[in-house]
């Protein structure tokens, strides 16, 4: 199994340690990358940006990163090269198709045609139970590989 990097800020602080030892019971390989205590003056790039740096060195390895929007987060992690973030609040209120007409949602159309290997959560939109599912999903989603989801990410 991947490896799995957390990282959060204040605002997340509480999903993120939850996730952890979801995750963990999931058998997975897990690191916590900060914030270590509770701290309503810390500033999530502090931690955002370590975690995006190892996720890019470390090929197939994963990351999970929380604030309170996620949208922060997901800029921090993006200025990282090899670091592809995506923020996910919830699922859309109707289905996401594909080119194919393909029904997909959102966790997995971020894996299956962007290849992100960071999910950002907004900790203020999501209840500890939707985030745990959609973490499991965005772990277990593998890139399709197809051609043209191939050629759009070459273009980063």
């Amino acid at each position: 199994m991947p490896k799995v990097y957390f990282a959060s800020d204040h605002a997340g602080f509480d999903l993120k340690n939850a996730l952890i030892e979801h995750v963990r019971a999931l058998g997975y390989d897990v690191e916590d990358m900060g914030a270590s205590v509770l701290n309503s003056e810390d500033d999530y790039p502090d931690f955002i940006t370590p975690c995006a740096r190892r996720v890019a060195a470390e090929q197939g390895s994963f990351g999970v990163i929380i604030g309170g929007s996620g949208q922060g987060e997901a800029m921090a992690a993006n200025r990282i090269a090899g670091a592809r973030a995506a923020v996910f609040y919830g699922e859309p209120p109707h289905p996401q198709t594909d080119a194919a007409g393909a029904v997909l949602d959102m966790s997995t159309s971020i894996r299956a045609h962007n290849d992100a290997n960071i999910l950002s959560l907004g900790a203020r939109f999501l209840s500890q139970e939707d985030a745990q599912a959609v973490v499991e999903r965005f772990l277990t989603t593998p890139f399709s590989g197809a051609e043209r989801h191939r050629r759009r990410l070459a273009k980063f």
